[in-house]
């Protein structure tokens, strides 16, 4: 099934049985996200919102609900897209295995997009006030966007095709500011491709063009999101999974995809202010606060006939984005030797947040006549991961050496073992300071700026990991709980956070704490609550990376400086209490939980998933 726009998609899902229409009125403000996350917690199909309260356009969430139901929706061209990866990375293997990859330049040719002078998006025009505001968080600073395609051009060369940035970028249609009948908030980040197009305009004295799309096939939603290799832009990307080239809109404005369900075109003023935008509850489970962003100001608003508006529910996950990053992975993971050498593989931990922590399996050649005891080549694959793109976004990055194969970097429990059992605390732990971190990451010294790091694990155990606690473990006093969240990986309750103070918390654990060698608890985090931290894995990974700064909240056991090299003689221990400048964790309304609660004793198709 080759979509071209949402009801396509809604259509498709319905006919095999993979979407409930609810027609009863529902509120866009709160009710509908608390639903969409319920569903989707409980693995449940798509959901068309047919009567919003406020607007006149149906709503339809969780299309990406599971990977199943997405290479459902993607199940005409997957695997030639997978091939078409693999052939952009290796053109050497059409000739060798001509049987697998004979049809992937038809693929190549279709994906190419093109300019066109209409499309169905363009049949009607309307308000910016007309569209729907959905909010999902109760502190959200307003409505927004919450699968936005934001299409810009490099304004040196505009009627480049290959130029064209696709991104997702949040985009606040209401709130704080903003002139709601002509002004949006346009909020991207660090290492975004609109960033390069946003300065050159900046450097011209011309405003940014700007067109921010909603639907369409979901082919474009993922070619948003989508880690592409050098030379396969995400317009390419997007058509060849669509099926048919991407047809862009060309006239006195930013390129509008053509089969979107809807258009907000706008430009970027060089001159005009920038504006507050935020709060809003974000994928790493806080709310990102309100900062200065650019201004998009609206000049049109266009919707194809029959729209509706897909979305989605960001926060703490998993959530329905979690898809997206289950399918990237599916699609890139082969291609990541060809891309960072000696890198086997990389995995960006959901659980984490993603960027807070990476996981990367590398190898060691620099000397393959020697049974290396110490990471080498491991560093400089390090240093090309932090150097890729948005993999230079990662906050922590453990990279093991892995001779055997055997390890599955998607286990996560397995992989951190394999670390524990191998690291040398004196010697393999190597900090980034004074550097850039993802926006949304509160835990370091301000927005963008923090520190990052990186410990290393070459492929010789050098400890056995405690499995229980020894009979005379002892602890601090105040601290307490102490719980193996795996083995040798030890969760504390710590006293909380007060202010600058509670600083010295972790150097006095460190001093303190009666476990003085390399022990076989080589990492020890403490945090507020360890009976929550320690209950299952996700909980650990969540609180533990998304609350740490690895230059202010990392200190060791017996810890010293040798040339300029910190390490330690004992554990690690990670401060990942929360601290007063952090973000505030996202919490549901109390009244939204009561009235879905109430919808769900009502019964109807989606009782089951409320």
């Amino acid at each position: 099934m080759k979509h071209r726009c949402t009801r396509d998609v809604v259509d498709d899902l319905a006919a095999a049985g993979r979407l409930i229409r609810i027609d009863d009125p529902v509120d866009p403000d709160l009710e509908m996200a608390e639903i969409q996350r319920r569903v989707y917690a409980r693995g449940g199909p798509a959901v068309l919102f047919s009567n919003v309260i406020g607007c006149r356009f149906p709503m339809a969430s969780n299309l990406f609900g599971s990977l199943e139901q997405a290479r459902y929706l993607f199940r005409d061209t997957l695997e030639s897209v997978r091939r078409l990866i693999e052939l952009k990375l290796d053109p050497s293997a059409l000739p060798k295995r001509p049987w697998r990859y004979g049809l992937t330049p038809l693929t190549a040719l279709r994906m190419l997009p093109r300019w066109c002078r209409r499309g169905p998006v363009a049949a009607n025009r309307i308000s910016l006030t007309d569209l729907p505001r959905l909010k999902c968080w109760p502190e959200d600073g307003g409505g927004f966007v919450t699968l936005p395609q934001v299409l810009s051009a490099d304004p040196r060369e505009s009627r480049n095709l290959m130029r064209v940035n696709l991104g997702m970028y949040r985009v606040q249609l209401s709130g704080n500011d903003y002139d709601p009948r002509g002004e949006v908030g346009l909020h991207y980040q660090i290492h975004r491709g609109i960033g390069v197009h946003h300065r050159a305009a900046l450097d011209l004295h011309r405003p940014l063009e700007v067109a921010v799309t909603v639907g369409g096939s979901p082919a474009m939603t993922l070619a948003a999101v989508m880690p592409l290799p050098e030379g396969l832009t995400e317009l390419t990307f997007g058509g060849a999974l669509a099926g048919r080239r991407i047809s862009l809109i060309r006239g006195d404005h930013a390129p509008v995809y053509a089969d979107a369900d809807f258009a907000i075109v706008g430009e970027i003023d060089p001159a005009a202010a920038a504006k507050p935008e935020g709060p809003f509850g974000d994928h790493l489970g806080y709310y990102s606060l309100r900062h200065e962003f650019p201004v998009m100001r609206v000049k049109q608003v266009w919707h194809r006939e029959g729209a509706i508006w897909p979305f989605t529910v960001v926060g703490r996950p998993p959530q329905e984005d979690t898809t997206f990053g289950h399918l990237i992975h599916e699609l890139t993971d082969p291609i990541i030797p060809s891309v960072i050498p000696g890198v086997k593989a990389v995995h960006a931990v959901d659980a984490a947040g993603v960027h807070p922590l990476l996981l990367a399996i590398g190898s060691e050649r620099y000397m393959p006549q020697l049974d290396a005891r110490r990471p080498q080549e491991l560093l400089t694959q390090a240093n090309a991961i932090l150097g890729n793109g948005q993999l230079s976004l990662a906050k922590y990055l453990l990279i093991a050496e892995d001779r055997s194969g055997r390890i599955d970097i998607h286990d996560i429990a397995a992989f951190l073992s394999h670390v524990l059992e191998r690291f040398d605390p004196r010697r393999d732990l190597h900090f980034y300071t004074q550097t850039t971190i993802d926006t949304l990451d509160y835990s370091g010294s301000g927005l963008n700026r923090g520190s990052k790091l990186v410990i290393a694990a070459a492929d010789t155990p050098c400890r056995r990991l405690a499995e229980r606690l020894p009979a005379d473990f002892t602890l601090p006093i105040g601290f307490s709980s102490p719980r193996l969240v795996l083995p040798g990986l030890l969760v504390v309750t710590a006293p909380p956070y007060r202010d600058v103070r509670s600083t010295e918390d972790l150097a006095r654990f460190c001093r303190e704490h009666s476990d003085r060698s390399d022990s076989a608890i080589p990492l020890i985090t403490l945090v507020d609550d360890a009976e929550f931290a320690a209950r299952d894995l996700r909980n650990w990974l969540w609180v533990v990376f998304t609350r740490s700064n690895p230059a202010s909240d990392l200190e060791g056991i017996d810890s010293e400086f040798v040339h300029k090299h910190w390490g330690c003689r004992g554990a690690v221990v990670i401060d990942a209490r929360v601290k007063p400048h952090h973000a505030p964790p996202l919490v549901e309304d109390p009244q939204t939980l009561a009235k879905v609660d109430a919808r769900a004793a009502r019964g109807g198709p989606l009782a089951k998933y409320l």
